[in-house]
């Protein structure tokens, strides 16, 4: 399988590897993309030898070339988008956070490559887009998030189906006060219970606003209406999520939290293999299973998600691209973490909705709501 690794320093991007080296002779890896960090990269290229890489600047470009003369570098955002194109490839794992990696998803389709899609931005800023692209092309988009990897083996007659069940571990807070919610230092919210993720993501879990960017990503990866969607909160991460059917039937696929299983997955499918957690799994090890309703007044975050995606249009856009400038002043210890709810409700508020967008409107809007969020918060 000849595949290449978009965002391969990050944390899914670091497990992929890990998968690959744990299967020798099994994947070619294409080329990897790897921003800033180039002391990571540097590992990675010893250890898979891509023929491409990717940096942020073209100042590491060059310093790289130097040190790897057989290898092709490239940089910025042109490089990320032909590292996606190159049509060598037979499955592109996307693996970047925000919206970097909504061009060179769309350039994998465009290329008629299937993409192991691991970046929630994509489809909640332009679903419609990419899913409508994708089934055009014929490409596989396959989902890499434990959710919505537990949903696809789960799921065979769409029809059939009376409700999707995602679950959420409740974060950090999930027995907290909104008290204790406002009161958050970023210590304590990047202090997750049961996964170990970059720190966007981990906010995200803290607020719930990751759920529910993911209840976004599965009506589009799933053709759902918002009414079969259901969250829940599921402490013990055991059940990764579940699928109800006309029948009262529920399915569901469970495991001990680990993204190896569904980045394993993502890139061998339809096939499977022994892996890094095969065997791992023990029902009595893994003894009760706690679920529980979502506090919508305690996370509020999940309600304005299920509400942009209701809404559609550039809503989605404008609530992704406003918690995630909201998100990165929280790390800073700029704002609280309770602010990011009230400062995304506001520009959600004050957006004129655009229905039907355009990928240049979505883009436009994605710019102007990331320079109101910035400017609202300096003038705090």
């Amino acid at each position: 399988m000849k595949i290449s690794i978009i965002g391969s320093t990050g944390s899914i991007g670091r497990q992929a590897i890990e998968v690959i080296q744990n299967m020798p002779g099994f994947f070619e890896v294409v080329s990897l993309t790897g921003g800033d960090n180039i002391e990571e990269l540097k590992k990675q290229i010893e250890l898979v030898k891509p023929k491409n890489v990717c940096v942020k600047s073209e100042q590491n470009a060059i310093k790289l070339q130097k040190e790897f003369p057989k290898i092709n570098f490239l940089f910025g955002d042109k490089g990320l988008i032909d590292i996606a194109s190159d049509r060598t490839n037979e499955r592109i794992l996307v693996s970047v956070s925000g919206k970097t990696g909504l061009k060179p998803t769309l350039a994998a389709i465009e290329n008629g490559i299937d993409v192991a899609l691991a970046n929630k931005e994509t489809l909640v800023m332009a679903g419609d887009i990419v899913m409508r692209r994708a089934r055009e092309k014929n490409v596989k988009i396959l989902p890499v998030d434990s959710e919505h990897g537990a949903i696809h083996q789960c799921l065979s007659n769409r029809n059939e189906v009376e409700k999707l069940i995602i679950t959420a571990s409740g974060g950090p807070f999930r027995t907290k006060s909104i008290d204790d919610i406002k009161n958050a230092t970023v210590e304590e919210t990047l202090h997750h219970p049961r996964w170990n993720m970059g720190k966007k993501i981990t906010i995200d879990s803290a607020t719930l606003m990751n759920k529910g960017l993911e209840v976004i990503e599965a009506h589009h990866l799933f053709d759902m209406p918002y009414e079969k969607i259901q969250v829940v909160v599921h402490p013990q991460s055991i059940v990764h999520s579940a699928v109800e059917y006309a029948d009262g039937s529920v399915i569901a696929q469970l495991g001990f939290p680990s993204m190896h299983i569904p980045i394993q997955y993502t890139l061998t499918y339809p096939n499977r293999f022994e892996g890094i957690e095969t065997r791992s799994f023990d029902f009595v090890k893994a003894g009760r299973l706690d679920f529980e309703e979502p506090d919508f007044e305690k996370f509020p975050c999940l309600k304005l998600a299920f509400a942009a995606g209701r809404e559609g249009g550039t809503l989605p856009v404008v609530m992704n691209a406003a918690n995630e400038e909201a998100v990165y002043m929280f790390l800073e210890n700029k704002i609280s973490l309770w602010d990011i709810y009230e400062i995304t409700n506001k520009i959600m508020n004050d957006h004129k909705n655009i229905s039907n967008p355009s990928l240049e409107e979505i883009l436009e809007q994605d710019k102007i709501a990331r320079e109101i969020t910035k400017n609202q918060l300096l003038g705090r």
